[in-house]
């Protein structure tokens, strides 16, 4: 009984740090968010953008095919920031003066909404991530209290009782390496907006001072 209770109180202390703590450090939020970071399902331009208004026809960038492109190889994280630089620049060298400043405008109104449809979706997957570990969280702890009931047993089956204990053990270490993975994944959405914040900056800079 005593390798079953302490099987036990290890997957409580588990489910305490990995759902109770970060629940807790969102609660302002989201009770059923999981991650430490704060849950901000959508950015906002203003977040983001700090230059001049943009204009209307910064919502038709993916009328240009030169533009959809290169904001597909900007946004992609394979691509390091300093890589999507020079991409930008050789596309700005291409464009007639009197165009460069509304074809960047363009260009982050593509990255924003490319980024920021890759960022909620990331949220979104993180939050069913979340429900599955509830759902493995119940369902470990059911299973533990079974395993100490049949341990009480004087005549348990200890066949069924091996079973059951290699069976808790094992899906016991599933739901921890899903905790951890969790750790990395509450990151994406971070690194995706620090991402776009770097672009944006970028493109500020690029725009022609009138």
């Amino acid at each position: 009984m005593r390798r079953s209770t302490l099987l036990f109180h290890g997957f409580t202390a588990l489910l305490v740090a990995a759902l109770t703590t970060p629940v807790l450090a969102a609660a302002n939020t989201d009770p059923d968010w999981p991650c430490i970071q704060r849950k901000v399902p959508q950015l906002s331009i203003a977040q983001v953008w700090t230059g001049s208004a943009l204009p209307e026809s910064a919502t038709e960038w993916e009328k240009d095919p030169k533009i959809t492109e290169l904001v597909t190889e900007m946004a992609a994280r394979r691509n390091p920031i300093e890589e999507a630089e020079k991409m930008l620049a050789g596309y700005v060298a291409s464009l007639p003066e009197d165009q460069v400043n509304d074809k960047l405008m363009q260009v982050f109104q593509g990255l924003f909404d490319r980024l920021n449809s890759e960022r909620g979706q990331v949220i979104s997957g993180i939050s069913r991530y979340a429900a599955k570990q509830r759902d493995l969280a119940d369902d470990l702890r059911r299973q533990a209290q079974e395993l100490d009931a049949l341990r009480a047993k004087p005549d348990a089956d200890q066949a069924e009782l091996a079973k059951l204990n290699d069976r808790v053990t094992w899906e016991t270490r599933i739901f921890e390496e899903r905790a951890q993975s969790l750790t990395y994944i509450c990151e994406v959405p971070t690194i995706i907006e620090q991402r776009l914040y770097k672009l944006a900056n970028i493109i500020s800079q690029s725009i022609i001072k009138e």
